[in-house]
């Protein structure tokens, strides 16, 4: 069963992305919101784990989130794909669940 996980806690204040990581299955993908985008940025202590993390899901960013935090996309690993609301609402409907992580 496809899931679709939604990370919305910066990586660097709560636990969410690694709870996450450690028990998403392989055809699962990933969107960070709201501060979970921090998470999207080369060079931080998280980025590493998260261009891993590529390998075995699809990672997505919402860009009006990544906007509203003077985030340019220039700035994210190499990868991850941005999406607006109308491919928020399209990931949803893609996948079979989603999981909202706290």
């Amino acid at each position: 069963m496809s899931v679709l996980h939604i990370v919305n806690k910066s990586p660097f204040e709560r636990n969410s992305l690694d709870a996450c990581l450690r028990l998403a299955q392989a055809d699962s993908a990933i969107l960070l919101i709201e501060d979970g985008i921090y998470a999207a940025q080369q060079g931080t202590a998280v980025s590493d784990r998260v261009a891993a993390a590529m390998a075995k899901y699809q990672i997505y960013a919402l860009s009006p989130d990544l906007q509203a935090r003077g985030i340019s996309e220039d700035r994210l690993i190499d990868g991850i794909k941005t999406v607006d609301y109308d491919g928020f609402v399209q990931l949803a409907c893609d996948f079979d669940k989603s999981q909202s992580w706290l």
